[in-house]
């Protein structure tokens, strides 16, 4: 990995800032790091980084009301940190602009893979700056500008929601499997990161119509242009 690319660490726990810190150091990452909401937003302000790995629990404001405020700013990937496995907490990162999430304890591992899966993600979107905007039904999704519509109003979603729209946009009707969601939006190999795909699918529903993405039980996922399942 290119050291241009820079992470900011946000976490209270100082044994975790320093370790997560010293192995995104050693993978070859510029490393900003930060204890608390005000001091996340601030390093933010100042160091524009690629990428955000975030925490939930901070002293001064919580990691939700920080990525509601760097998202403001400007879309930037975040990666959530969370002692809680609870549906409910995730669905309110992800609604406030985080992109993907890890339970804690996590091997550092997989933490490395999935910041490398979404800043891999962020340059694959800089390469759809010539495609045409996509429609199916009234739903139009523009892949250069990045920007969704749906019955002529504005859609604001995530990078990872876009991208998973994006990716069932390509083939409307058909069903896109798991495997290929997961390898495509997360540059992950298989489709062990279920949870974390269906928790975006029903954030993504939410925001464009429960009845536009439909469930192929046990297969994956269709984008359609009337009502779905």
């Amino acid at each position: 990995m290119t050291s241009t690319r820079r992470v900011l660490v946000v976490e209270d726990d100082p044994i975790i800032n320093q370790s997560v810190s010293d192995r995104l150091e050693a993978e070859g990452y510029d490393v900003v790091r930060a204890w608390d909401g005000p001091g996340a937003v601030a390093a933010y302000g100042a160091h524009s980084p690629d990428l955000v790995v975030l925490d939930v629990m901070l002293p001064g404001y919580d990691g939700h009301e920080v990525c509601r405020r760097i998202q403001a700013d400007r879309p930037v990937p975040v990666l959530m940190l969370t002692a809680r496995a609870d549906e409910a907490d995730v669905l309110v990162g992800l609604g406030v602009g985080a992109d993907d999430y890890l339970t804690k304890p996590f091997r550092m591992r997989e933490l490395v893979a999935r910041i490398g899966a979404l800043l891999r993600r962020v340059q694959r979107a800089a390469e759809l700056v010539a495609r045409s905007p996509l429609a199916v039904g009234d739903l139009r999704v523009d892949a250069a500008a990045r920007r969704v519509w749906c019955g002529g109003e504005e859609v604001r979603l995530t990078p990872t929601e876009f991208d998973l729209l994006l990716c069932l946009a390509e083939t409307p009707g058909a069903v896109v499997t798991r495997d290929k969601l997961m390898a495509e939006v997360w540059g992950w190999p298989d489709a062990s990161g279920t949870r974390t795909l269906d928790s975006h699918v029903k954030g993504l529903r939410a925001k464009v119509g429960v009845e536009r993405i439909r469930t192929a039980h046990g297969v994956g996922y269709a984008l359609e242009a009337g009502d779905g399942e």
